[in-house]
Formats: structure tokens, C-alpha cells, sequence
């Protein structure tokens, strides 16, 4: 196979030195011998624009995008896919041979798929479902939910305005709480996702009442450091199914590693060894 141009991606962010990213891709490229680089890209949002155009030039064929710019480059982006347009935040860039910017969101299918290899069983119909937090990530676990058949969405948030917005945006399957009542929220779920940071590490815990968590429940976290979050122990701890958050992390990357390099990776034991360190 003869290459004209090393394939090029990587991760934007500010800050992104914290990324587990570069990691992720490079133990894929190496386990399907795929020739290019991943690198982290510390992009301020007033150089934005500029750099992703210039990207392509350089010989990038797409990258990942995390916090603060994933709003942004939707107004960047060319095309941007109804997944996206419907969550209102964008994690995938592809640099189309057209010279077009394609943008999608693939932290909802990430979520999904997570919950599918690691708690095989569950079933998203069986009841209510509780999000804790409405914020960017909210939207994409919450259209997520909605669309495996998740009947009620119960969601709350600490500042209030931001679920009711929620609600505005995905309809009467979400009803929307006061914080306060986070831990009533959880009687008779049959599912609880925390989206918000508490509880990760360098910030408070999360301090709802975890009374009614029940084993017949899937109880999964965003945050996967550390790994094993407040939520999780005490939700493994009463019996319930439990999923960490750092499957979401690879799984995510799965369809922006394919679109550039033309590999479908695999998400298994080894991919959280080497992303784990």
C-alpha cells in the first residue's frame, strides 16, 4: 500500500493535555498497523476557525472536538449531521476529499453501545430512566434514550432553567425535577445516568440520596476518574448492574477511527488496559 500523505487527526480542546484520546488512537493504529498520527490540539476559541480550515492542508482527515468548542464548530462545519443538529453539539470532524467539513456527534452511540456490551441484558423499555445533569452531555445521553425506547425521562438538573430548555427541546417523554428531589427521582427507575461531574476527582461528591436505588436496576456514570465513583459503589453495593464511564470514551472514538482510517476498531479488555496505562 502506497501512501501519498501520512493520515493525520487528532483531539481539540483548551485544555486538552488531560485527554485520553491520543492514547486510545494509538493503540488501535498499532493493533491494525494503520500508518498516521493522533495528536492533542490546544486550540483557543478565538483561533478556531482559522486552524480547523487550515487542518486539512496540513494532512488531517478529521478530528475529535471536546470542551469548550463543541457548539462552535457547528457554525463552522459545512455539513452537520441531524444526530448533531439535534443534540446541539458536535465531537466528530471529518475533512471530506470535497474539501467539505462534515461534523456528527457520537457520544450517544459511544453511551449506547457501552451500556450494550457491558450490561447485555438491559433492556432501555423496561422503565424510567433518571439523568442527573442537563448539560452538553445531557443532550446527547438524553436523545440517546429517547431513541432505544426509554418511556420516561426523569431529569434534573441544579440550576433548573437548563432541564426545563431540555424539555423544550425533546418533549413530554422528559420530565424535568427540582434538584432537591434528585433522590425520590429514583424510586422505580429502572435506570440512573449521571451526566454532571460531580463526583469526579478534584470536585464535590455527589450528594443525592441514593436510598431507592434497587437491584433490579442499571446504574452507569459519565465520570471515569476515578473509575469507581460514590454512585457506582454504593449502586454495586446494593445490587444493581453497574457500568463505568470510560467505556463511552472509546466507544465514541469507534466511528471517527473508521470514517478516517478505514478500520473498524474493537472496543475490548486490551483497548481500557492501554487508555488505563
Amino acid at each position: 500500500m502506497t501512501l501519498d500523505r501520512i493520515p493525520l487527526a487528532g483531539v481539540i480542546g483548551s485544555p486538552v493535555a488531560h485527554s485520553r484520546s491520543p492514547r486510545l488512537f494509538a493503540h488501535w493504529m498499532r493493533k491494525y498497523g494503520v500508518p498516521g498520527h493522533y495528536i492533542p490540539m490546544d486550540i483557543a476559541p478565538d483561533k478556531l476557525e482559522a486552524s480547523i480550515r487550515m487542518l486539512p492542508d496540513l494532512g488531517f482527515v478529521g478530528a475529535n472536538v471536546t470542551i469548550p468548542h463543541k457548539e462552535r464548530v457547528m457554525e463552522i462545519a459545512d455539513l452537520v449531521s441531524d444526530r448533531a443538529t439535534l443534540i446541539g453539539a458536535a465531537n466528530t470532524l471529518i475533512f471530506r476529499k470535497d474539501g467539505r467539513i462534515h461534523a456528527d456527534n457520537t457520544d450517544g452511540y459511544g453511551f449506547i453501545e457501552n451500556l450494550r456490551q457491558n450490561a447485555p441484558n438491559w433492556q432501555p423499555d423496561s422503565g424510567p430512566a433518571v439523568v442527573l445533569g442537563a448539560g452538553g452531555a445531557a443532550r446527547a445521553i438524553i436523545a440517546s434514550l429517547l431513541d432505544v425506547g426509554v418511556p420516561e425521562i426523569r431529569l434534573t438538573n441544579r440550576t433548573r432553567a437548563r432541564a426545563d430548555s431540555l424539555k423544550e427541546a425533546f418533549g413530554n417523554r422528559v420530565q424535568v425535577h427540582d434538584w432537591v428531589k434528585a433522590g425520590n427521582l429514583i424510586e422505580g427507575a429502572a435506570t440512573v445516568v449521571n451526566t454532571t461531574s460531580l463526583g469526579m476527582a478534584g470536585k464535590k461528591e455527589l450528594r443525592v440520596p441514593l436510598d431507592g436505588l434497587a437491584p433490579s436496576m442499571l446504574v452507569t456514570d459519565l465520570v471515569y476518574t476515578p473509575l469507581q465513583t460514590r454512585l457506582l459503589k454504593e449502586a454495586e453495593d446494593r445490587g444493581c448492574q453497574v457500568v463505568d464511564g470510560l467505556g463511552m470514551l472509546l466507544h465514541q472514538a469507534v466511528p471517527g477511527f473508521e470514517r478516517w482510517f478505514g478500520v473498524r476498531p474493537e472496543v475490548d479488555e486490551t483497548t481500557r488496559a492501554a487508555v488505563l496505562g
